[in-house]
């Protein structure tokens, strides 16, 4: 470890379920083999912070949450930089949860279409920052050399922090749609983390894009986007309206033929599931990024008669996550964040509770 590094620094640590973080001191890691130690810059809060807290998946605790997160490497092990020679002292990456020291050879290691060689973000014996390993909600990170993207310029750390699972994840299940320039495609709960992220990818992609909420506060966030998306209010427009409205009414088409080309489904209910399939044409894809405890009960007549397809997405590769970020910046992509000292982190988790939209994120600065 580099002399300079403080012998310990401050963490926001899980220690029991359904409790509040705890602020702790402990000693500042050190990084060996593929090991960067990252001093953290900014950390996002997402979704999946509060499904682990609440029990509801993965037992590892205590636990330092958080899987979307930047900042600066200041130490490596052995191994990191040989292995990614891009990556030196003073680098400003993005970090995702996903994978921390991979078995390199399992079917998805050698099978990663692209990734560092025996490298990939789904392999099972992998382990997922905040969830099975120590994220960054403290002050210094160990990370995978081999999971970590290089930070353009033009994005602040506070910038980045959200679009390491949020706009990695949105981004990367709207190409899994497999839309032309012009494809229409749905963003059912478009005024959260990843829906706001995605009407503004969505629209820079050259798709024609239809947001649907039922929060007034997201609402007005997706509207004040002015990304040219049309937004609606599910309790009140019928998805018969809403297509009427966009030109894709049962009466103006050859039946079967009306309807959105793709719809990616946000919420954690079965309206919002239903809400989605009753917009697609046939031949549509029902593209799955959330994960209710009850699941969702699928229609076999849409799966039979109307051919749809019904696909789950969970981040993306590294080489997208070096793609989405290259967007971003170019086509100024951005979260709409509201930002909290790493001491306010429980403020932060009630903050989003109240369903406001957006993404709320720790700056390590304040």
């Amino acid at each position: 470890m580099a002399s300079y590094l403080p012998a310990t620094m401050q963490a926001q640590v899980l220690t029991s379920f359904n409790a509040p973080y705890e602020l702790t001191i402990l000693p500042t890691p050190t990084p060996t083999d593929y090991d960067l130690l990252i001093k953290v810059g900014a950390a996002s809060y997402c979704h999946t912070d509060l499904v682990y807290a609440s029990g509801e998946m993965g037992d590892t605790l205590p636990i330092i949450s958080c899987h979307e997160f930047a900042g600066t490497i200041v130490s490596a092990g052995p191994l990191a930089f040989a292995a990614i020679p891009s990556l030196r002292v003073g680098t400003r990456v993005g970090v995702p949860g996903r994978s921390y020291h991979p078995c390199t050879k399992c079917w998805e290691c050698t099978n990663n279409d692209g990734d560092p060689k025996g490298y990939s973000v789904a392999c099972p014996k992998g382990g997922n920052l905040g969830i099975t390993r120590d994220g960054g909600f403290q002050q210094y990170a160990l990370v995978d050399a081999r999971q970590v993207a290089k930070l353009p310029d033009e994005l602040a750390d506070a910038e980045a922090a959200p679009l390491m699972c949020a706009g990695l994840t949105i981004f990367s299940a709207l190409l899994k749609c497999g839309l032309k320039e012009g494809g229409k495609v749905g963003i059912i709960g478009c005024g959260g983390g990843l829906g706001h992220l995605g009407l503004q990818f969505g629209v820079r992609m050259g798709f024609e894009v239809i947001g649907v909420d039922t929060s007034d506060d997201a609402l007005k966030l997706t509207r004040s986007l002015e990304t040219k998306a049309k937004i609606f209010d599910a309790r009140l427009t019928k998805t018969e309206a809403l297509l009427e409205d966009i030109g894709e009414g049962a009466d103006e088409k050859a039946k079967g033929e009306s309807g959105l080309d793709a719809v990616l489904i946000l919420p954690e209910n079965q309206q919002g599931f239903d809400y989605g399939m009753n917009l697609l044409r046939n031949h549509g894809k029902c593209v799955v990024l959330s994960f209710p405890t009850s699941g969702f009960q699928v229609s076999a007549t849409d799966l039979v008669f109307r051919d749809i397809q019904v696909l789950g997405s969970l981040v993306g590769k590294n080489r997208v996550l070096k793609q989405m970020l290259a967007f971003a910046a170019e086509k100024n992509v951005r979260a709409v964040t509201r930002t909290y000292p790493l001491r306010e982190l429980n403020e932060l988790v009630e903050v989003y509770k109240t369903g406001k939209g957006g993404k709320l994120v720790i700056d390590m600065t304040l």
